[in-house]
Protein backbone atom coordinates (compact mmCIF):
# COMPACT_ATOMS: atom_id res chain seq x y z
CA UNK A 1 0.00 0.00 0.00
CA UNK A 2 1.20 3.40 -0.86
CA UNK A 3 2.56 6.04 2.07
CA UNK A 4 2.00 3.71 4.70
CA UNK A 5 3.74 4.23 7.87
CA UNK A 6 5.70 1.78 10.11
CA UNK A 7 3.23 1.82 12.41
CA UNK A 8 0.40 1.40 9.52
CA UNK A 9 2.03 -1.58 8.73
CA UNK A 10 2.64 -3.40 11.72
CA UNK A 11 -0.67 -3.10 13.08
CA UNK A 12 -1.77 -4.78 9.49
CA UNK A 13 0.08 -7.19 10.23
CA UNK A 14 -0.89 -7.51 13.19
CA UNK A 15 -4.41 -8.15 12.03
CA UNK A 16 -3.69 -10.60 9.57
CA UNK A 17 -1.18 -12.87 11.78
CA UNK A 18 -3.98 -15.38 12.14
CA UNK A 19 -3.59 -16.05 8.27
CA UNK A 20 0.07 -18.15 9.11
CA UNK A 21 -1.84 -20.04 11.80
CA UNK A 22 -4.68 -20.73 9.22
CA UNK A 23 -2.58 -21.57 6.17
CA UNK A 24 0.06 -23.79 8.78
CA UNK A 25 -3.44 -26.17 9.74
CA UNK A 26 -4.11 -26.28 6.37
CA UNK A 27 -1.10 -27.88 5.64
CA UNK A 28 -0.66 -29.41 8.37
CA UNK A 29 0.28 -32.89 6.69
CA UNK A 30 2.83 -31.40 3.85
CA UNK A 31 4.39 -29.81 7.03
CA UNK A 32 5.34 -33.02 8.55
CA UNK A 33 5.92 -35.33 5.36
CA UNK A 34 8.39 -32.79 3.68
CA UNK A 35 9.94 -33.05 8.01
CA UNK A 36 10.13 -28.82 8.32
CA UNK A 37 10.82 -27.44 11.28
CA UNK A 38 7.60 -25.67 12.33
CA UNK A 39 9.09 -22.51 14.08
CA UNK A 40 11.09 -22.07 10.69
CA UNK A 41 7.97 -22.03 8.79
CA UNK A 42 6.27 -19.72 10.96
CA UNK A 43 8.73 -17.22 10.59
CA UNK A 44 9.07 -17.67 6.75
CA UNK A 45 5.76 -16.97 6.67
CA UNK A 46 5.77 -13.95 8.77
CA UNK A 47 8.14 -12.28 6.90
CA UNK A 48 6.46 -13.00 3.60
CA UNK A 49 3.53 -11.79 5.73
CA UNK A 50 4.85 -8.17 6.16
CA UNK A 51 6.00 -7.97 2.64
CA UNK A 52 2.90 -9.21 1.39
CA UNK A 53 1.01 -6.29 3.40
CA UNK A 54 3.88 -3.97 2.10
CA UNK A 55 3.32 -4.52 -1.55
CA UNK A 56 0.13 -5.01 -1.67
CA UNK A 57 -1.91 -2.60 -3.85
CA UNK A 58 -5.92 -2.89 -4.11
CA UNK A 59 -7.11 -3.71 -7.10
CA UNK A 60 -9.77 -7.10 -8.00
CA UNK A 61 -8.02 -9.15 -5.17
CA UNK A 62 -8.96 -8.23 -1.31
CA UNK A 63 -5.79 -7.64 1.07
CA UNK A 64 -6.67 -10.73 2.85
CA UNK A 65 -6.98 -13.04 -0.36
CA UNK A 66 -3.81 -11.41 -1.41
CA UNK A 67 -2.18 -12.64 1.98
CA UNK A 68 -3.28 -15.93 1.62
CA UNK A 69 -2.26 -16.55 -1.69
CA UNK A 70 1.61 -15.23 -0.98
CA UNK A 71 1.22 -17.18 2.07
CA UNK A 72 1.19 -20.33 0.26
CA UNK A 73 3.52 -19.43 -2.16
CA UNK A 74 6.08 -18.67 0.69
CA UNK A 75 5.20 -22.70 2.25
CA UNK A 76 5.91 -24.04 -1.45
CA UNK A 77 9.47 -22.31 -1.35
CA UNK A 78 9.55 -23.67 2.21
CA UNK A 79 9.97 -26.92 1.31
CA UNK A 80 12.25 -26.32 -1.49
CA UNK A 81 15.22 -28.49 -2.24
CA UNK A 82 17.15 -24.68 -1.88
CA UNK A 83 16.26 -24.41 1.63
CA UNK A 84 16.06 -27.84 2.53
CA UNK A 85 19.48 -28.96 1.94
CA UNK A 86 21.13 -25.44 1.35
CA UNK A 87 21.85 -25.71 -1.71
CA UNK A 88 21.58 -23.07 -4.57
CA UNK A 89 20.51 -24.16 -8.15
CA UNK A 90 19.15 -27.54 -6.37
CA UNK A 91 16.59 -29.58 -8.82
CA UNK A 92 12.82 -29.15 -7.94
CA UNK A 93 12.49 -32.90 -7.80
CA UNK A 94 15.54 -33.39 -5.51
CA UNK A 95 14.60 -35.69 -2.24
CA UNK A 96 16.74 -36.99 0.75
CA UNK A 97 19.87 -35.56 -1.09
CA UNK A 98 23.27 -36.85 0.70
CA UNK A 99 26.34 -35.99 -0.65
CA UNK A 100 29.76 -36.59 0.76
CA UNK A 101 32.04 -33.56 0.64
CA UNK A 102 35.20 -35.27 -1.16
CA UNK A 103 32.84 -36.35 -4.31
CA UNK A 104 31.50 -32.79 -3.89
CA UNK A 105 34.95 -31.44 -3.89
CA UNK A 106 35.70 -33.52 -6.74
CA UNK A 107 33.04 -33.21 -8.95
CA UNK A 108 33.29 -29.53 -8.56
CA UNK A 109 36.48 -27.31 -7.54
CA UNK A 110 34.28 -24.47 -6.11
CA UNK A 111 31.93 -26.61 -4.21
CA UNK A 112 31.87 -23.86 -1.35
CA UNK A 113 29.96 -21.26 -3.73
CA UNK A 114 27.60 -23.95 -4.01
CA UNK A 115 26.55 -24.25 -0.57
CA UNK A 116 24.26 -21.43 0.95
CA UNK A 117 25.49 -19.69 3.85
Amino acid sequence: MEHMTVEQRNTLVEQYMWCIDSVMRQNEALIRAARLDRDDVYQELAVRLIRAVELYKPGKRCLKGYIFMQLQCELLNCKSPQRVYGFRDAPFALRNAVVSLEALEAAVPDWELSIAA
